[in-house]
């Protein structure tokens, strides 16, 4: 069985103690919220299986730009997470 992402957690390392909430998720996608201490982004990024351990990875600083993208405007993310399903990202 895979596991999935976990709806909640708090970051670490380069984003410790950042909050990270999931509210999207299609099958092509995610959109979780990032609170940095007061201040709230978007991350959008594909689903990508990581066969190696059975799960679902979350992306890595070095993803963003090429399957993840971070905006500020919850209505953009939700565009662009569709074109992940379009895959015009």
């Amino acid at each position: 069985m895979i596991k999935e992402l976990e709806t909640k957690f708090i970051g670490k390392g380069q984003v410790r103690g950042f909050v990270f909430t999931q509210i999207c998720k299609t099958d092509n996608g995610f959109i979780y919220e990032v609170d940095n201490y007061g201040n709230k982004y978007y991350e959008v990024f594909k689903k990508k299986l990581n066969t190696m351990y059975n799960n679902i990875s979350y992306p890595t600083d070095k993803a963003f730009g090429i399957w993840a993208f971070t905006t500020y405007n919850l209505d953009k993310a939700k565009i662009m997470l569709n074109n992940l399903k379009n895959k015009k990202l």
